[in-house]
């Protein structure tokens, strides 16, 4: 007896089953069904499992079959398209590898005409993968006229489309066909409809650099020249940010001839969308041009920007700040360059100060120490007690670039005031960030002055308000005892950590097991079964289950450190109370912990 399975006459994917085959393809028969169910989620639910279904169907029969339905069917909701588009990026090895990789051109083709812009920069990004995979014949035979019947579409979505794609096929292509597509590609430059400009502009810097050198010079810059002069803002903003990657293939004498006019002429674009560009290119074009020619042409345009009337546009060039005066050789140039950035420490918008935190510790080492202490200093511990967090986060996450340039001496004088502030700030997020630069002062301070300075702090933070604070705190004890050797740690943190376990507070008293947790694997036999075991043991006996139950998880990591004795004549005892309590959970760590007894005694 034999089991039909198909849901109509034409169905492409009619599966004869047999009883012997019946449990390896019904599975899949169901994925075919869900393919073309009402049920959108069904449909999601199978097409994110094609490759599935195209193991058990074999490479011919997803190729003759599977493929055509999909291509068939580019007509579904937006999010089943999307997934399509993704899967059959991943499709080469389903229908036979290279020999047979151009058959998924067909239908990522058709999701390149589809009106959602998502599913088509999908389909897009898979056929660029699919083309690393093809032949060049097959490139040539298959992937280019593809890319023509998109560039000579109707409807804008597949000249869109294609855009991001001549790239993919130009290298392969003959030289009469490359013409072809240079000319083609100029057509989208030239499109009618700002959005295909768009796509030109957007992909413009990735097709020069496949296009051959004799053609940069006049073709290709000819083309950057007209989408910077176009009327729509967001086409320049997307040439404007082409320039740096397309000077890459130019000379140094045409990036100064054609390029430099483009960048100064933007600068002072009448859309702040674009002078934010131009902004965020300084770094590459600085790089691009003769340090003489960058300094005398560039650096006032960039200062102008650094003053620009729009708040984001001072965001952009002050997060190049860094890329920027480490191109800069002439000294007065230089220091003209950081009393812009000093001026910008005290600018109005907070968004502009926090980008400027996020850098301004990269510039000590460019000015060196005496430099630093004298320019620089004054800014950070300004940025340090700014109003807004956010810039006192920026500005602690890098502080440890400027530890290497201004010594200890001026880390303790000048910075430590404020890090301390900052130690009880109201916004966790900063006190957590001086927590983790802790082990960093640590390491250059020492443990003297660290003891003196610092080691309060860090034991007041196991009892923070906050619970990620807490955490943060006893890894960083576990970072000092490591830094500073056993015999500190037993004679400093440990007595100061275990004396709080009395805390009323039950979550304080969990952290200080959590705390034992993490310092007895660097704490040393002795220390461990003399002092911390004892601790853990008596918490055992704590009102709060969640206390009893984290002491059974404490205990389950302790066991691999001690020797047998200790397991059998402390820690299984106070586990087989716990075996006993009244709490699920409890009970539930317990006999874990117990079983880890077991398997050490064993062994």
């Amino acid at each position: 007896e034999g089991v039909q399975h198909t849901n109509n006459r034409n169905d492409p994917f009619e599966l004869t089953m047999t009883h012997d085959e019946d449990d390896t393809l019904y599975p899949i028969a169901v994925l075919i069904d869900e393919l073309k169910n009402e049920d959108v989620g069904l449909r999601l639910k199978s097409i994110r499992r094609l490759s599935t279904i195209a193991l058990a169907l074999g490479e011919e029969r997803t190729r003759d079959e599977l493929l055509p339905f999909l291509a068939d069917n580019v007509d579904d909701e937006d999010e089943i398209l999307l997934a399509m588009a993704e899967e059959l990026g991943q499709f080469v090895p389903y229908v036979g590898g290279k020999e047979h990789a151009k058959c998924l051109l067909v239908p990522l083709e058709s999701l390149c005409t589809v009106e959602e812009t998502v599913v088509r920069d999908k389909a897009v990004e898979s056929i660029v993968h699919v083309c690393t995979h093809l032949k060049d014949e097959d490139i040539v035979q298959y992937g280019v006229p593809a890319v023509k019947r998109l560039a000579s579409g109707e409807w804008f979505t597949a000249r869109v489309s294609a855009c991001g794609l001549f790239h993919a096929v130009y290298e392969a292509s003959p030289v009469s066909t490359k013409e072809e597509l240079r000319q083609l590609f100029t057509q989208m430059c030239h499109d009618e409809t700002p959005m295909v400009r768009r796509a030109a502009a957007q992909n413009l810097g990735r097709f020069s650099t496949v296009v051959e050198r004799e053609f940069q010079n006049p073709t290709m810059l000819q083309l950057i020249l007209d989408l910077t002069a176009d009327e729509q803002d967001s086409v320049r903003l997307l040439a404007v940010e082409n320039c740096a990657h397309f000077a890459k293939c130019l000379s140094p004498k045409d990036c100064i001839e054609h390029i430099l006019p483009i960048a100064l002429k933007f600068a002072q674009d009448k859309s702040w969308r674009v002078r934010y560009m131009v902004a965020a290119q300084m770094g590459a074009l600085f790089e691009e041009l003769s340090p003489e020619v960058s300094q005398t042409k560039l650096l006032p345009a960039f200062i102008n920007l650094l003053q620009d009337g729009e708040a984001e546009v001072r965001v952009s060039a002050a997060g190049k700040i860094v890329d920027v005066c480490k191109m800069i050789q002439d000294e007065r140039a230089l220091m003209d360059t950081i009393a812009m950035v000093q001026a910008l420490g005290l600018d109005s918008s907070q968004h502009v100060r926090a980008a400027l935190a996020s850098v301004a510790m990269g510039l000590a080492s460019i000015l060196g120490k005496e430099k630093t202490h004298k320019h620089l200093l004054p800014l950070f511990l300004d940025l340090l007690k700014d109003d807004y967090p956010e810039v006192r986060l920026n500005i602690i996450s890098t502080l440890d670039a400027v530890n290497q340039v201004i010594g200890n001496e001026t880390l303790s004088d000048s910075l430590l005031p404020a890090i301390k502030e900052l130690a009880s700030d109201k916004h966790w997020r900063v006190r957590l960030a001086i927590i983790e630069y802790v082990p960093l002062l640590a390491s250059n301070l020492g443990v003297e002055f660290f003891d003196n300075q610092l080691g309060l702090l860090c034991l007041e933070w196991l009892e923070d308000q906050v619970a990620a604070i807490r955490e943060a705190a006893a890894k960083n004890l576990r970072h000092l005892a490591l830094e500073f050797g056993n015999e500190w740690a037993c004679q400093y943190i440990l007595p100061r950590v275990l004396e709080r376990i009395t805390t009323p507070h039950y979550l304080f008293r969990i952290n200080v097991l959590f705390t034992i947790s993490l310092l007895a694997p660097v704490m040393g036999n002795e220390a461990l079964c003399n002092f911390m075991l004892p601790v853990v043991v008596n918490a055992s006996k704590d009102k709060v289950p969640n206390i009893k139950f984290n002491v059974a998880k404490v205990m389950q990591q302790i066991i691999p450190l001690v020797d047998t004795v200790v397991i059998e004549s402390t820690i299984r005892p106070c586990l087989l109370c716990l075996q006993d309590d009244q709490d699920t959970d409890v009970r539930f760590f317990a006999a874990q912990a117990l079983h880890a007894c077991d398997g050490v005694v064993c062994v």
